[in-house]
């Protein structure tokens, strides 16, 4: 039968590695993920997954040993945060380059600097065009139940890309949640064994990972992973099916939150989300048509489902807990590419929120709410890009 605990994000997403019990686990410690693969060396230790723990020098180290081990035949997994993703930049891209199916929850934290050790979505937002499949998660039960279900989708024969599950650091990796964990069998059967793909070790027929290519061929190279990647909404979508099955647990490509009938709208990733619902219950209750739009699966982003999710709004508030200076958020901006072929298009705003861990409060998403009323009712946005809960 399932287990119902009271556990943290990394706890849970340690237990979710050690059901999965990859083949090989390469780790390298950074606040706030080390709890995670600390709690994750335990279960090496002590017998509990047959898993190959190598500890190295660096996350740059850490992401190499993850390519060099997926190359070889083997289901391997990792996790980092903030500067270890970072430092991983190089070897997110051959990893993704390389179709190498590799698993990562990333405990989403602030990039320096100033140095910061607290959530915000900088580290993966940084990281969107690396060619790894993203997936965000509410709470401590959507990341288990992520990154159980991500092995699964990274795996896909049709797929084979990596993909990280993200978590907000410390409201998520370090708070104690309720969380259903699922049958250790159960979970073996639906994560399957692992597939292996023109291994290395194979020496019955030799091959090579990463060779030179030049302009003669580099350009239709990457068109070809641009074209796995637009298989995967599909292969995420059969996956959660699967998963709703043994659950009961329902997932798709995002989550909408009374937005059948919105006339505004809120768009909003990770924990803030689960606070933001609470105020749009609140404006429902006073007649006010407001809604939520809450991303799951970032990369590939789901334009059409999301416009078609969004279509009623007249005016929507996208909120970035990072910014890209110089420009509007990064999901700001994937939210008006995704209405632009809409028959009638919103009015848009973008709010920067929660930077470095400053909380988001539920008179945050009042305030949102009630700029979007008055936008509804003159149909004016005073500023399309604002940071929200700054000390003046």
């Amino acid at each position: 039968m399932a287990r119902i605990v009271a556990v943290t994000g990394n706890e849970a997403g340690a237990e979710a590695l050690r059901q999965v019990n990859p083949d090989v686990c390469a780790a390298y410690p950074i606040t706030p993920a080390t709890d995670l693969m600390q709690r994750f060396a335990g279960f090496v230790s002590n017998g509990n997954v047959d898993t190959e723990l190598v500890l190295v020098e660096s996350e740059h180290s850490a992401m190499s040993a993850c390519i060099g081990a997926a190359a070889a035949g083997g289901r391997v997994a990792t996790a980092t945060s903030s500067q270890g993703l970072a430092l991983m930049w190089e070897m997110l891209y051959i990893a993704a380059g390389d179709r190498l199916p590799i698993v990562m929850p990333v405990v989403n934290r602030a990039l320096s600097a100033p140095l910061n050790i607290h959530g915000d979505h900088s580290d993966s937002m940084g990281a969107r065009d690396s060619g790894w499949i993203q997936i965000y998660s509410e709470n401590a039960q959507e990341a288990y139940d992520n990154i159980i279900q991500a092995f699964r989708i990274a795996e896909h024969m049709d797929i084979r890309l990596p993909a990280m599950v993200c978590l907000d650091g410390f409201i998520i990796s370090h708070s104690i949640e309720r969380v259903e964990y699922l049958e250790d069998e159960k979970v073996k059967i639906f994560a399957g064994p692992f597939k292996q793909l023109y291994p290395l070790l194979d020496l019955e027929h030799p091959k090579s990972y990463g060779p030179l290519i030049l302009p003669d061929l580099y350009h239709e190279y990457k068109r070809a992973q641009h074209e796995v990647m637009t298989k995967v909404k599909n292969v995420v979508l059969d996956v959660a099916a699967d998963f709703e099955k043994m659950s009961g647990r329902k997932y798709g490509l995002f989550e909408s939150y009374r937005l059948d009938d919105a006339d505004i709208a809120i768009v909003i990733l990770n924990s803030a989300a689960g606070t933001a619902k609470d105020v749009i219950d609140q404006f429902r209750d006073k007649g006010i048509k407001a809604g939520l739009l809450k991303p799951r699966l970032f990369r590939p982003f789901p334009y059409e489902e999301v416009a078609s999710a969004l279509k009623t709004a007249k005016a929507i508030c996208v909120m970035d807990r990072v910014d890209s200076f110089g420009a509007y958020g990064p999901l700001f901006t994937e939210i008006c590419n995704a209405t632009l072929h809409l028959d009638k298009r919103p009015l848009m705003m973008n709010k920067i929120y929660g930077l470095g861990g400053r909380d988001f409060m539920p008179e945050h998403a009042e305030q949102v709410l009630n700029e979007l009323n008055e936008i509804l009712k003159t149909g004016k946005i005073k500023t399309i890009k604002e940071y929200i809960g700054v000390r003046e």
